[in-house]
Order: C-alpha cells, then sequence, then structure tokens
C-alpha cells in the first residue's frame, strides 16, 4: 500500500489552480483586439480589407447565408430592396448576440449578376459596415440561389468580446 505525503497532495491541487486561474482570468477579458489591413505589397482593394487579423479570446460568430426577405418571410421585389433587407438581417443577427455591425470581419457574397448587381451592393453595404475598417470580403456570381426569385445571399463571421 501506498501513502502519498499531504505536502505532495497540496502542491498537484496548487499547481492545478495555478494552470486554470489563468485561463479562466483570460476568459473575461473585454474587447477583442481585430486589426484590419490592406498591406501595400497587395492590390488595393475597393469596399473592403485584404487582411482581418483577430487576437482574442473572444467570441466568434458565423453567420447563415442572409436572402432579401423580411423578418414576415415576404420576399423584397427587387435588388435594391433585398440587399437592404439582407444588411438588415445581419445586423438582427449580430445584435442578437449583444454585437454590432463593427464587429463583423468577413463578408462572402453570391449575386445572381455582378456586374449590374455589385455597384448597387456596395453603395447599400457602405451604409452599414464601418468603411474606415470593412470587413474582409468575396464577391460571387452564380446562377442561383436555394430560393426562387432570390437575387443575392450573403453570410459573414463577427468577431465578439468574450461574455
Amino acid at each position: 500500500m501506498v501513502h502519498h505525503h499531504p505536502l505532495f497532495a497540496s502542491a498537484i491541487c496548487l499547481a492545478a489552480a495555478l494552470l486554470v486561474v489563468p485561463a479562466a482570468a483570460q476568459s473575461q477579458s473585454a474587447a477583442p483586439n481585430v486589426t484590419f489591413k490592406s498591406p501595400p505589397t497587395m492590390p488595393p482593394p475597393r469596399g473592403y480589407s485584404q487582411v482581418v487579423e483577430v487576437n482574442t479570446p473572444g467570441r466568434m460568430l458565423f453567420i447563415a447565408g442572409q436572402l432579401g426577405y423580411d423578418a414576415s418571410g415576404k420576399q423584397g421585389q427587387d435588388f435594391r430592396t433585398q440587399a437592404t433587407l439582407v444588411f438588415e438581417n445581419l445586423k438582427a443577427a449580430v445584435e442578437s448576440a449583444g454585437g454590432h455591425m463593427s464587429d463583423i470581419v468577413k463578408i462572402n457574397g453570391y449575386l445572381t449578376d455582378i456586374r449590374v448587381q455589385l455597384p448597387i451592393l456596395a453603395e447599400i453595404r457602405d451604409k452599414y459596415v464601418n468603411t474606415a475598417a470593412p470587413p474582409a470580403s468575396t464577391m460571387l456570381e452564380i446562377q442561383k440561389l436555394a430560393r426562387e426569385g432570390a437575387l443575392l445571399e450573403i453570410e459573414a463571421v463577427a468577431v465578439l468580446p468574450a461574455k
């Protein structure tokens, strides 16, 4: 039968506490450190950031692709209306987690006629995002979306402070 010394058991408990306390303290830090960059060694972007660096113990929010529908499920009649509804839905999603549109760091968009729609989308997007530090962005033209009559879909990623 092996007997453990009480001092040895105390040392193990102290070591475990020292490992757990910093992790717990770190998870309660306030704001994430997010840096928006467009390095001069890359092509200059128009309306988005080339790189968004996130250094945080904060929360990441992944927002499903949003279509141009209002809260009652009614689809917008034209592209401008659908695009506005998409950004209103993104805003509602990020606010539901206690965030703001400025917390969005990445958007992926899918358009059905990129040449016609992209300038309109950029105009509407700029009313919602921080244009001084815009999210990283990818926009693609696709043939069709999952819902009949949908003209665009945008998904987003946000970084929020830890709770």
